[in-house]
């Protein structure tokens, strides 16, 4: 894979875009940043990072988006490299929660953000942003947040573990013609609160009580409501309260 390692940028994602605009960039470019002064999360928020503590990468994922009722199986086979990776690393109790953020022991440890663009010929180019709590150890500002580091004791080789995360996402891009529905079934596996009883709150401020049951195939988050509906929320619509 090409890797491109820089010290600081706004954004790795929009640094990755402008690079592939301008350039036949090969599949799984890769980018790192020491600092990243802009970074971006799901529909408009902020991803925060300790300089230098963490890893930030984007990689450009081609040919395997067609369709776009299909963009969801990318965020799927990402949210899976990642946490078989830190799995992997003996990082415990890791789950995703809906859609893509990854959490041990209930605290978000990974971020991820996929930018698709359509070309003028109808091909889909992805720009998947993964920002990963390494090795940073103050979450002050931050309670709902941790690290690798401080969950498992250790500090991490954060080169070593774009490599792995690469390889994998590439392992699972290459596998999915012959494994989506066994991908589909691992993340519903992973999911957080899958079938539990929990707390949401929708985005006219009003709290209810559902089940998560499952995700549709275009990503949105399927709930049991407490009149034996089920209801279907996108992205930013509900947030979960735990």
């Amino acid at each position: 894979m090409r890797l491109i390692k820089l010290d600081a940028i706004d954004s790795t994602n929009d640094f990755l875009k402008a690079l592939s605009s301008q350039d036949e960039l090969e599949n799984f470019t890769t980018v790192t940043a020491e600092n990243q002064t802009k970074g971006k999360g799901q529909v408009g928020g902020v991803w925060k990072s300790e300089a230098g503590k963490n890893l930030t990468m984007s990689v450009l994922v081609k040919d395997f988006l067609f369709n776009n009722d299909d963009v969801f199986n990318l965020s799927i086979a990402v949210s899976l490299a990642v946490s078989e990776v830190l799995k992997m690393l003996n990082i415990p109790d890791i789950c995703i929660k809906w859609p893509n953020d990854i959490l041990s022991y209930n605290k978000k440890i990974v971020g991820i953000l996929i930018e698709n663009t359509i070309k003028s010929d109808g091909r889909i180019v992805s720009v998947v942003g993964i920002g990963i709590n390494v090795n940073q150890t103050d979450f002050n500002e931050l309670p709902t947040a941790s690290s690798m580091s401080v969950i498992s004791g250790q500090s991490f080789d954060k080169e070593e573990l774009t490599v792995l995360i690469v390889e994998k996402l590439k392992e699972k891009i290459q596998l999915w013609n012959t494994s989506e529905k066994t991908f589909w079934d691992d993340y519903f596996n992973f999911l957080f609160k899958k079938g539990i009883p929990t707390a949401f709150r929708d985005n006219s401020n009003r709290d209810f009580m559902g089940i998560i049951q499952g995700v549709s195939p275009i990503g949105k988050l399927q709930v049991l409501l407490e009149n034996d509906s089920i209801a279907e929320f996108e992205i930013k619509e509900v947030k979960m309260l735990y």
